[in-house]
């Protein structure tokens, strides 16, 4: 970096000077490059099905497409779109929701971050769970908000510690933030733990934003519970989930958010002057996704389960490691045995010297120190060779204790 460019980047605000990059994406970056080189890399880092978007779908996409649904849309999104959501989530919750309560975006974070924006501010606290996806710590930062970690317990699953969260909260707390199932740890709220959550949130009057992305993988035939299914959590919790997990449209960028009307109607003022629309002809074809396509997604579902069964098991035969079973999502955490290596040192070395690509625990913030985050979502074949190779990484080091 040049003087120039050091003095140019002290004139931007701070608040985006303080952004962090987003690790999938660097890794991902450094992984590409290796293959241009003529390495065989097995990636396991972006979080993305390797399953293709569903044939209706794509072809409902087509024809809208030819039938020139290519203008602009409602800045909450079409009216259809908000209905099926609105029902479906219904049924899914047994609460009684309202397409005015919906909310639609090119993707979930526009549904994470401007919803922050419009409740929090400078002054305020927002809590939120690290080891966790990286856009929380970003959107609370962005929105003026005071960023305020809890460390995941691993022994309990990785679920919030609730006495952690007791001490945590203060006047200031506005908002706690949960992931259910978790990015990067595959835990899964008990229903119990739920409750005690809404408990604190009303005590103590602040909101929720409950991100539930991978709301449909969840593993071992259990139920997907959701706080907003606690009666008296619909005024101040933000469901937000998508299509880019349940449905493999990760590229067509379409989420979704549901939250009390109010707060609905602020949101899309915020999409009205950032977004715009999203585009119809993605819409149309998320309609079609959650009106016809829920065999393909539990087929989607079955499949990581038994690629989760098969990972946990290599991971656990590996000298240098300790994984226990995720019960949602397609993500493996596990625990680095291995003395005198970080978490970023270790997975730096399986991709420059074994070809696979995998995420550092503290890529996740500071608290995933100690620990490697592997997407199971690819193939068998590919899952076991990249064990094998890690395997043999391990092998070769020092004694893990």
């Amino acid at each position: 970096m040049t003087a120039f460019d050091h003095y140019a980047e002290n004139q931007l605000a701070k608040v985006v000077r303080d952004i962090e990059p987003e690790g999938a994406y660097k890794t991902l970056a450094k992984a590409q490059r290796l293959e241009r080189e003529g390495r065989s890399i097995i990636h396991l880092e972006i979080g993305e099905p390797d399953f293709q978007t569903p044939a209706l779908v794509k072809q409902c996409g087509i024809k809208a497409i030819q039938a020139d649904k290519t203008r602009y849309t409602p800045s909450a999104g079409i009216t259809p779109l908000r209905e099926s959501i609105a029902r479906t989530a219904s049924e899914r919750l047994h609460q009684n929701l309202s397409a005015e309560q919906v909310v639609v975006g090119p993707g979930a974070k526009p549904l994470l971050f401007l919803p922050t924006l419009a409740i929090a501010q400078e002054g305020d606290e927002v809590i939120y769970p690290d080891p966790g996806f990286p856009t929380y710590e970003a959107m609370i930062r962005v929105a003026g908000a005071t960023p305020v970690p809890i460390a995941l317990d691993r022994d309990n699953g990785f679920n919030l510690p609730l006495e952690k969260l007791k001490q945590l909260i203060t006047p200031r707390t506005r908002m706690i933030v949960i992931n259910s199932p978790s990015n990067p740890t595959g835990g899964v709220l008990p229903q119990g733990q739920l409750e005690e959550i809404a408990k604190l949130a009303i005590e103590n009057d602040c909101w929720v934003l409950s991100d539930e992305i991978y709301g449909q993988m969840v593993f071992d035939q259990r139920p997907h519970q959701s706080i907003l299914s606690i009666e008296s959590m619909k005024e101040r919790t933000i469901l937000v989930d998508g299509f880019s997990k349940s449905h493999a449209m990760t590229g067509w960028r379409l989420g979704y958010g549901i939250m009390p009307e109010y707060l609905a109607r602020k949101v899309t003022l915020l999409m009205v002057h950032s977004i715009g629309c999203t585009a119809e002809f993605t819409q149309l074809a998320g309609l079609s996704a959650l009106e016809a396509c829920q065999q393909q997604t539990q087929a989607m579902c079955d499949a990581y389960q038994q690629r989760r069964d098969l990972v946990v098991a290599r991971i656990n035969q590996i000298t240098g490691l300790q994984c226990r079973v995720p019960e949602g999502a397609f993500y493996a955490f596990p625990r680095i045995t291995l003395e005198g290596r970080t978490s970023e040192q270790i997975a730096d070395a399986l991709l420059s010297e074994m070809g696979v690509a995998l995420l550092p625990g503290t890529a996740f913030g500071s608290n995933g120190e100690g620990y490697l985050r592997i997407c199971f979502a690819n193939s068998l074949s590919n899952l076991n060779e990249a064990m094998d190779r890690m395997e043999t990484w391990f092998q070769r080091q020092p004694c893990a204790v």
